[in-house]
Parts: C-alpha cells; sequence; structure tokens
C-alpha cells in the first residue's frame, strides 16, 4: 500500500477530534475480571489530577510500557468502558505474548503498570443520534463494546447493531456485558453470535464471519440505506471481506470505519526498517512535538519513527506496525511515502496524516507535526 502525501488539504473533523498528545504515568490496577477461558479485563484507577488527561471517546485505545529481559516493550489495547467511565482494557492472550499473559494471568489489583492516556480516532460522535452497525472478530469486540454501550446510554433515538463472530462459546468475550445491553435495551440493540466451531440453531449463525454469511446478515437484519455508521475491527481478513460486501452494497466509504488487531498472525509482509546510511540521500527533517521543533539531516532510507527517535526519543509509539495508530502526525511541509496504513482512514490520510512508523521522506525538507 503506498500514498505519496501532499499538505494542502483541509484537516477532517475527525482528525481534529480525539487530538491530545499523551504521556505515560503510573497507574494502580483497579481490578482484574475474567472475560472467558484466555481472556480478561484490567481497570485502571486515575488520580484526580490525572482525570482529564484520562478521559477518553469510546473506541479510543491506551498503551501500556513495560520492561522485559532488559528491553522497553509497548502494546496497545483497546478501551472497553464506557464513556465517562474508569478505564478498562480487554486482554487476550496470545501464544507467546509476554505482555498478554502477564496481564491475563499475573497482574492483581494493587500493581502498578504504566500507561499512556487515550489515543485514536476509531469514534463515533455521541452528540448526533444514529443507526451503528457493529462488526466484529474475536478480541476485536473489544472496543465495540465501549461503542456500543456509549451510543445507547447517549441518545435514546440511536440503534446498534453487533455481528459478533467467535470459535466457540467458551471463548466469548463479553459475553455477559452484551447479554446485559440486550436485556437493558431491547429494542435498540440487536445481537447476532456467529461461531465457527460450535454448531446453533439457526444455520445462518454457524461458521466463519466471512463475506457470504455477512452478507445473508445484513441482508436479513439491517437497512442498508438507514445506517449511518458501520465499525469493523477484527483480523485483517474478516475486515477485508466486511469492505467487499459494504462496497458491493453501496454504502458510502466516510460511513465506514475500521480497526485491524493482531492475533497470534501476520498476515502481512514485514517492512524492513534500515539503518541508516552516511553516504544515503538526506532530508531535512523538522519534527514538531508538544511545542518543541527539533530540526535533524535523516535518512530517506529508515521511517520517520526509527530516524527521528534517535534526536527526540519523546516520539509516542506501540505497535509499529502501522496499526494502532499511536505514532499519528501530520506532514505540514514536503512529501513523505506511507508504505503501510491499518489505522488512518482516507479523509485523514487527504487531510496529510501519516503513521510515522510507516513513512519516509521523499523530499529535500519536511516538517512532521505531531501537535496537529
Amino acid at each position: 500500500m503506498e500514498d505519496l502525501l501532499a499538505t494542502d488539504a483541509a484537516v477532517p473533523p475527525r482528525a481534529r477530534r480525539a487530538r491530545r498528545r499523551p504521556a505515560f504515568h503510573t497507574l494502580r490496577v483497579a481490578d482484574v475480571q475474567r472475560l472467558c477461558e484466555d481472556a480478561a479485563a484490567v481497570s485502571f484507577d486515575v488520580p484526580e489530577e490525572l482525570a482529564e488527561e484520562f478521559a477518553f471517546e469510546p473506541g479510543q485505545s491506551l498503551t501500556l510500557r513495560r520492561e522485559i529481559e532488559g528491553r522497553e516493550e509497548r502494546r496497545s489495547y483497546s478501551i472497553c468502558s464506557p464513556a465517562g467511565s474508569r478505564p478498562r482494557i480487554g486482554v487476550r492472550v496470545v501464544p507467546g505474548g509476554l505482555f498478554s499473559s502477564w496481564l491475563v494471568n499475573e497482574v492483581e489489583p494493587g500493581d502498578t503498570v504504566e500507561v499512556m492516556g487515550p489515543v485514536g480516532v476509531f469514534t463515533p460522535d455521541l452528540t448526533t443520534p444514529g443507526h451503528h452497525v457493529l462488526i466484529a472478530a474475536g478480541s476485536g469486540i473489544t472496543p465495540m463494546v465501549s461503542i456500543a454501550e456509549s451510543v445507547l446510554a447517549a441518545d435514546e433515538g440511536s440503534r446498534v447493531t453487533l455481528f459478533y463472530g467467535n470459535r466457540r462459546t467458551g471463548s466469548v468475550m463479553f459475553a455477559e456485558e452484551l447479554a446485559d445491553l440486550k436485556d437493558l435495551y431491547p429494542a435498540r440493540f440487536q445481537l447476532a453470535h456467529v461461531l465457527s466451531r460450535e454448531p446453533r440453531e439457526a444455520e445462518l449463525l454457524t461458521g466463519r464471519l466471512d463475506a457470504d454469511r455477512l452478507a445473508a446478515l445484513v441482508d436479513g437484519l439491517v437497512d442498508v440505506a438507514e445506517a449511518d455508521h458501520w465499525w469493523l475491527c477484527g483480523p485483517h481478513g474478516m475486515v477485508r471481506d466486511a469492505q467487499k460486501v459494504l462496497t458491493g452494497l453501496g454504502v458510502p466509504e466516510d460511513r465506514v470505519h475500521q480497526e485491524l488487531f493482531f492475533a497470534g498472525e501476520e498476515p502481512f509482509a514485514p517492512v524492513r526498517h534500515e539503518e541508516s546510511r552516511a553516504d544515503g540521500p538526506l532530508s531535512e527533517v523538522t519534527v514538531v512535538l508538544d511545542g518543541r521543533t527539533t530540526t535533524s539531516a535523516l535518512s530517506r532510507g529508515s521511517s520517520l519513527l526509527d530516524s527521528a527517535s534517535r534526536v527526540r526519543p519523546d516520539l509516542p509509539f506501540a505497535c509499529k506496525g502501522g496499526v494502532c495508530g499511536t505514532c499519528r502526525a501530520r506532514i505540514t511541509e514536503g512529501e513523505a511515502e506511507m508504505r503501510r496504513n491499518y489505522a488512518l482512514e482516507r479523509a485523514e490520510v487527504d487531510a496529510g496524516y501519516v503513521l510515522t512508523c510507516q513513512s519516509f521522506p521523499r523530499s529535500d525538507a519536511l516538517t512532521v507535526d505531531y501537535d496537529s
């Protein structure tokens, strides 16, 4: 995926909204709740002096940091609590995942964790009533729980339809909370569980949540013309199939919002981040972060994040895979090539936003604004 980014477009509303530059803070774990056999919800106490910084919008995420075997590791997890409540993340154990296993199996109430303030624009506008259709698989349900509960509580004119795919009943995250939402909003919340490895009474609900099954579910349960927003979260294959279905139904691109996650799979070819070469082409790159400006000559053979971090170690990042959006910034002068993007919407890209972990300088001078 390649985008050559210009800088003369207006900043879209969704890019302006939810824009803060957070920092890491040490938070106390308030509770750890087992959700299913391999997943848990971890909530945090936020001291009064940090309440504003950790106020979040539904659909945003928190980045956690810890040192493992002498290395700093960061992971980004979606918030699963409704707007206005204590921040809580949903975590599923990834095979071999030191971070997720630690959170689910070892962390206890009273422990402390380094947590960055909320980021992300996978967020609905709670001031405007509408019908939100949520399509999720596996741990992709995490931001959807926050979105669904927040949307339904915000306005009596809003409705939510959720299609949720899993392997078996025992692997369903937030099963009780979703059932509670259905009881609380029986006329405004529609829920369809789809299980791929466990038979259900309805044949349509048995199997993978692929393009054919999703098309049949939408045809039977959703009036496409009156659906205001579609939210997709899950592995790459599911999101790709959902996009295909919605494109075929003529759903406008600006009504479709997506977020990806990795669950023990790597569906994309890795991007190589090569070390800077002194004899290679250079660009004069200006970085703006937290009101401070730094200018230096950086190699065009390294990503903006990798090369600029050598002179600005405070640059924000989490996954470095083009998925979480934590390293998002705006190119206000010059050009950069973004080689992978699974976090930004088209309007943001058109406005000059990039994922700096995936972007490479392509002009003699370049300004990257993290505060924009």
